[in-house]
């Protein structure tokens, strides 16, 4: 987040070699670094990545003297930027009306907090070379994690975690499923680049990565709400990559896999079953995944038309639920803080006013990703699968899900700006990466 010096030329910092353990080059090497050990950790420990966000933010302070401050403020104005802390200033202005102990008020701040770091990322990594680094880092880790999810399944005395899932040798199911989904799909452009420029062994890697990470998903274990975003994500990947014939064959190949999977899969179909059995215990206020998701909605809806503009306050979430459970039993008696519904997380505390932040912060990062590439084309996965899968999650405001996010957008955003730009060091990083000889990624639409 940092500019050269008046003595050296601007943003040279970023490029040049490292001389000096101590010098600024020498800071944004250390920057960088740890960024791509918080992408390294993310799959395996909530604490690893909140010490190594803390780190990442100590190591920029000895690059404050070189910061650009008028640069850095103008930064702040775009959208992207300025949605974001939007939101956060609404959670921090929201403890004003929340009729709610203080300490919930504050605790309340917690989940929208780290949408600060998305502007300090975005700087940062519009002038490092090094922000494909942090995608490679989460690719090789979420494939350690799957290759250790097979190993579990098997021998589930070697898990790290007490999942009760099998096969989750870490964390949750539902956090596994998110990575292995963005990375299933993340790599399918791959297959075609390399597969065109004649680089065999690459695309054969690229399918074998993106076969295993499906069919863990598929037979081990995986979140219901992966079957609603992998086909947006999917036909996503159609729409920008593949012609019209060759998204007849991707879908046609899609259907006879998914034939394959559900007549070879018992864990798929009883995944898929019990929604029907979730829905009528719902039907006779017996409390189960989906009723509650739905009594949630329901009563979310209500607390939003109590105070429309401007919520309820930050952090009023549970209280409320927790008063208008009194006497009820059943799905009624049920309190949550948190809705499993982002928009209406947001609606609830900061009604519509906050809404609008939410969806102009969406929609902001959705226009940033236009274009070619490595980093626009990750970036638009993270946003697509952060909108979809917030539909039944309140995934922006979860740790695991929201740094996804706040680490995809702000690495891929700065890369994308720094290309746009015309910074020659970021387009070549990306060419290095997404590109052979004569074509790219986006060329592959009309191969």
């Amino acid at each position: 987040m940092i500019e050269a010096t008046n003595s050296t030329p601007r943003a040279s910092i970023y490029s040049e070699t490292v001389t000096s353990w101590y010098g600024p080059s020498a800071w944004v090497m250390y920057a960088d670094l740890l960024a791509v050990l918080t992408a390294v950790m993310l799959p395996w420990s909530t604490t690893a990545v909140a010490v190594l966000i803390v780190l990442w933010l100590l190591s920029l302070v000895p690059l404050i003297r070189t910061l650009e401050v008028r640069a850095f403020l103008d930064s702040l104005s775009r959208p992207v930027c300025l949605f974001p802390l939007a939101l956060v200033a609404l959670a921090v202005v929201g403890i004003l009306w929340a009729d709610i102990p203080w300490q919930a008020r504050l605790n309340g701040i917690h989940p929208v907090a780290k949408l600060l770091l998305i502007p300090f990322l975005l700087y940062h990594f519009e002038r490092s070379p090094r922000g494909t680094w942090v995608f490679v880092a989460f690719l090789g880790s979420c494939a350690t994690v799957m290759v250790f999810s097979w190993i579990v399944l098997f021998a589930p005395q070697l898990k790290m975690t007490q999942a009760w899932n099998a096969g989750v040798p870490v964390k949750n199911y539902i956090d596994q499923s998110q990575e292995f989904a963005l990375c299933m799909v993340a790599l399918t452009p791959f297959i075609i680049v390399f597969y065109n420029q004649r680089r065999f062994a690459l695309a054969a890697a690229s399918l074998a990565l993106t076969i295993a990470f499906f069919a863990n998903m598929a037979f081990v274990v995986s979140a219901r709400t992966a079957l609603v975003y992998v086909p947006v994500l999917l036909i996503l990947f159609a729409f920008l990559h593949l012609d019209r014939r060759r998204s007849a064959l991707l879908f046609a190949g899609v259907i006879v896999a998914g034939t394959m999977v559900w007549l070879t899969s018992p864990y798929l179909r009883a995944r898929i079953a019990v929604i029907s059995t979730d829905y009528s215990e719902y039907r006779q206020n017996i409390p189960s995944s989906i009723g509650k998701r739905l009594e949630y909605w329901q009563k979310s809806l209500r607390f939003l038309s109590q105070s429309p503009i401007i919520g309820n306050g930050t952090g009023s979430t549970k209280y409320l639920f927790e008063h208008d459970a009194i006497g009820q039993t059943g799905l009624a008696a049920e309190v949550t803080a948190n809705p499993h519904n982002q928009t209406l997380n947001v609606a609830v505390q900061w009604g519509i006013t906050g809404v609008v932040a939410l969806y102009g912060m969406w929609l902001a990062h959705l226009l940033l990703f236009r274009g070619a590439g490595l980093a626009n084309w990750v970036g638009l996965l993270v946003v697509v699968q952060n909108f979809i899968s917030s539909f039944f999650n309140s995934h922006l405001f979860d740790f695991h899900e929201g740094w996804m996010y706040v680490l995809g957008v702000g690495v891929a955003g700065g890369i994308s700006l720094g290309a746009r730009r015309g910074d020659a060091s970021k387009a070549m990083r990306l060419e290095d990466i997404t590109r052979g000889p004569q074509r790219g990624v986006g060329a592959s639409q009309t191969s």
